[in-house]
This record gives C-alpha cells, sequence and structure tokens, in this order.
C-alpha cells in the first residue's frame, strides 16, 4: 500500500483518500484520539515523504507514491485540528460548511 519506508504508516490506511471531502469527513467522524495517533505517526515523516515523492512526476506516480501522496493530504487535513482547535470542526463556525468545487487532480 505504501513505499516500504513508509511501512510504518500502515496502520493509517483509511486516510488515504482520493478527494478533499472525504477526507474532511473522515476528520468529521474521527475523535481527536485517532487524529492525534495519525498526527503522530505521520507528522515526523513529512519531510522524508515530500522528498521521497519530489523524486517522481507527478503525472506517473507509482500507486504506493500516490497512497503516500494521499495520505500526506489528510494529515494536512488533520494538522489544524490537532495543533491549534483541539477539535474536529472550526472553531465558532457553527453548522456553515464550505465545499471544494476544484481540487488538483492527482
Amino acid at each position: 500500500m505504501l513505499p516500504s519506508e513508509f511501512a510504518a504508516l500502515e496502520p493509517f490506511g483509511a486516510w488515504v483518500l482520493e478527494s478533499e471531502r472525504e477526507r474532511y469527513a473522515k476528520r468529521l467522524a474521527s475523535s481527536m484520539e485517532e487524529m492525534q495517533a495519525f498526527y503522530d505517526a505521520a507528522f515526523p515523516l513529512l519531510e522524508r515523504a515530500s522528498e521521497h515523492l519530489d523524486t517522481f512526476s507527478l503525472a506517473e506516480l507509482p500507486d504506493q507514491e500516490r497512497n503516500l501522496l494521499l495520505l500526506m493530504f489528510s494529515l494536512v487535513n488533520v494538522s489544524f485540528p490537532v495543533e491549534v482547535w483541539k477539535q474536529a470542526r472550526v472553531p465558532d463556525s457553527g453548522a456553515a460548511y464550505m465545499d471544494l468545487v476544484v481540487e488538483p487532480k492527482v
């Protein structure tokens, strides 16, 4: 599922999600403990993952590298809840929701 050097992240395979909408829904459905565990495992590998992914053309990413990229997208999605808000939802946003209309094609 992931390149062998990132095998420690395999337990977080449920965070390999295709779209921002799926990542946001996963974030809202996850507990802070789940997000914190994912963050704690993935964040220390972010720079190494970025360097690894930079060795490939985005248009020609092998499946394992594509999964790693999607996993890192999910890491970005949980970073504010973990680092700043301490909750899955944006504070003081009530029922407001903004849907992403266009996102990068990977």
